[in-house]
């Protein structure tokens, strides 16, 4: 580990976000899923099938960026750092999401149309029916879910495995988002992937959702937290998405089209009010403060290493 990757990574990710010129590795991850899937995803022990794509995607990213980094190293340590700040910058997704989601509501502010095309790009769900509060509450619903996926977690496995296992896990939740679906075609193809994805965000989504309440200033709820952390189709998921409910004081959660399947989610929280862009403004603070904690917790352990 290192302090100043870290930091030059984390600097890169909040001015660019993801730029678009540059070639990013998920992307890559997600045609060796989507190969394998086509390949695999036919006859008989499907599940066996999944199992064993997921297994072998994992570590062949932990053990190639592994042996890279060696590699680097034996040219120049330069290299070494020069890479390793890349791939960091590229596991860390704050700045592009939270720059989506604000399109979201500045597109709903010229029309209820451009607001759920601008949602559709964000969300898996089917968006053409949403409401404007609907689009609202799936914007924000996102935003505190990536928190984990796109900067706690990233940084969580970074502090026990470096950049290898920063890299798995960004394979790990890749498969979760292309195979890891309840839908006919990928309930038992995609099952490990997503018990995968489970377990990989275990922690770091109680993490994220306890340095939200911190960042809000507002620890006594942590109890609204426990309440409905659980209250989610994921057993991950609800708990970024109860924090940011309770601090919001609003409520998330209810009925999703899918791949035309509806999916009837538990509420989070309980006051059904009309969200509005100062939410919005609320909640992008509060994940940026979230992720100025965690890179903190991330170079204090580091020094201690």
């Amino acid at each position: 580990m290192n302090s100043v990757n870290i930091i030059v990574a984390y600097v890169l990710d909040w001015y660019l976000g993801d730029p678009s010129w540059l070639p990013h590795p998920v992307v890559g991850f997600g045609k060796l899923i989507a190969a394998g899937e086509h390949a695999l995803n036919k006859g008989q022990h499907r599940k066996q099938k999944g199992a064993s794509l997921a297994i072998s995607l994992v570590l062949l990213v932990f053990f190639g960026i592994w042996g890279l980094l060696k590699l680097c190293t034996i040219f120049s340590p330069w290299l070494n750092t020069v890479v390793q700040i890349i791939m960091i910058f590229c596991c860390l997704a704050g700045t592009t999401l939270i720059r989506e989601v604000r399109e979201v509501f500045f597109a709903l502010d010229r029309s209820l149309e451009e607001g759920r095309q601008q949602v559709a790009r964000i969300v898996g769900r089917d968006t053409t029916q949403l409401t404007a509060q609907e689009v609202r509450k799936a914007a924000l619903e996102t935003l505190a879910e990536n928190l984990s996926d796109g900067v706690i977690a990233p940084l969580f496995w970074y502090i026990l495995l470096g950049v290898p296992g920063m890299m798995a896990y960004k394979m790990v939740n890749t498969l979760d988002s292309m195979i890891g679906y309840h839908s006919e075609r990928y309930l038992q193809f995609g099952c490990f992937a997503a018990r995968m994805d489970d377990v990989a965000n275990y922690l770091p989504a109680r993490l994220t959702a306890l340095l939200m309440v911190f960042a809000a200033g507002k620890p006594q709820l942590l109890s609204f937290v426990r309440r409905f952390g659980k209250c989610h189709a994921s057993p991950n998921s609800g708990y970024p998405e109860s924090a940011l409910a309770g601090i919001l004081d609003c409520r998330f959660g209810g009925p999703h089209i899918y791949f035309g399947e509806v999916f009837d989610k538990p509420f989070i929280g309980t006051n059904d009010r009309e969200l509005t862009t100062a939410d919005m403004q609320v909640a992008v603070r509060i994940n940026r403060i979230s992720e100025l904690l965690m890179l903190a917790i991330t170079i204090a352990i580091s020094f201690i290493i």
